[in-house]
């Protein structure tokens, strides 16, 4: 996972409320195997109306998305956070990003950031009137800026993951930094005990 500190770029407004993560990514994608790939998926449903915001050229190469309150609800799939960071999506700005959807996001370098109803209302409006409009979603300062409109918000974002994100850590690498650790103690585990794979055969009693 890389470093998330400050992303900048233009958004989508994606005006719907109670988006599931059925609609964000449909369940015949989840026979895939691995974490790539999903990104065809997103939002195929709709994708098939001309009409579609992600189909408007408009908002082509746009690293925000914003959406409507409860934003990925619905199942737990992490393929959904998948699919859409794959698509180019970096940050989630909603005024209710759904809970497991928020903790999928944050595990794999997704920002969901949480304004006021009111502010997002207006700066989708903005966004719809001007592509070009913008947004900033600062990890560090833990804000959500419009440089035109003057709006500057705060998101709720806990130290952990906060520290998580800047540093680019997912669980693997949370992990992965105690692999001495844990490399000790495989070594030191009872020999009829099974190992992991690539673990240093047990030292033999002194």
């Amino acid at each position: 996972m890389k470093s998330v500190r400050r992303i900048e770029g233009t958004a989508v407004p994606l005006d719907r409320s109670d988006v599931d993560t059925d609609q964000i990514i449909p369940a015949h994608w989840l026979r895939r195997v691995g974490r790539t790939g999903y990104a065809a998926g997103l939002f195929e449903a709709w994708r098939r109306d001309p009409r579609f915001v992600l189909n408007d050229p408009r908002f082509a190469g746009a690293s925000v998305l914003l959406a409507g309150p409860n934003f990925g609800c619905g199942s737990s799939r992490e393929h959904a956070a998948w699919a859409l960071g794959e698509a180019g999506f970096r940050a989630i700005v909603s005024s209710k990003p759904a809970d497991i959807f928020r903790t999928n996001c944050l595990k794999n370098g997704l920002v969901p950031a949480e304004i006021p109803a009111g502010v997002v209302e207006r700066v989708m409006r903005a966004v719809e009137r001007d592509p070009e409009t913008a947004v900033v979603v600062d990890v560090e300062r833990r804000l959500v800026q419009v440089p035109s409109l003057g709006v500057e918000e705060p998101f709720a974002l806990d130290d952990h993951s906060r520290w998580r994100l800047l540093e680019g850590l997912d669980d693997i690498a949370l992990t992965l930094r105690h692999e001495a650790e844990l490399a000790a103690f495989e070594a030191a585990r009872p020999a009829w005990l099974p190992l992991a794979p690539g673990a240093p055969a047990p030292r033999p009693p002194s």
